[in-house]
């Protein structure tokens, strides 16, 4: 591979703030900010809306999408063709 044209990979502290919470993870992402972890060391800090922490498809908050196929809507809302010609 050739030197000097790859992103740094390092660990970072990524900061979901709808939920609190807050994650290290090796990462490429640059940030200004800076944060001193339990371990003592500083690291760089992303600020995120949404995370595995918060999104709804990993929290099981889920709305449940209906089940059954778009031709039983259609029966169930509007009948069956042949009952309304009668």
């Amino acid at each position: 591979m050739r030197s000097g044209i790859h992103p740094d990979y390092r660990q970072v502290i990524f900061y979901d703030s709808s939920v609190d919470a807050y994650f290290k993870i090796g990462s490429t992402m640059t940030s200004n900010e800076t944060i001193e972890w339990e371990d003592g060391n500083t690291y760089p800090l992303v600020n995120l809306d949404i995370s595995s922490a918060s999104h709804p498809f990993y929290t099981g908050k889920q709305r449940e999408v209906g089940s059954e196929g778009r031709a039983a809507q259609f029966q169930r809302r509007f009948g069956s063709v042949s009952t309304r010609r009668k």
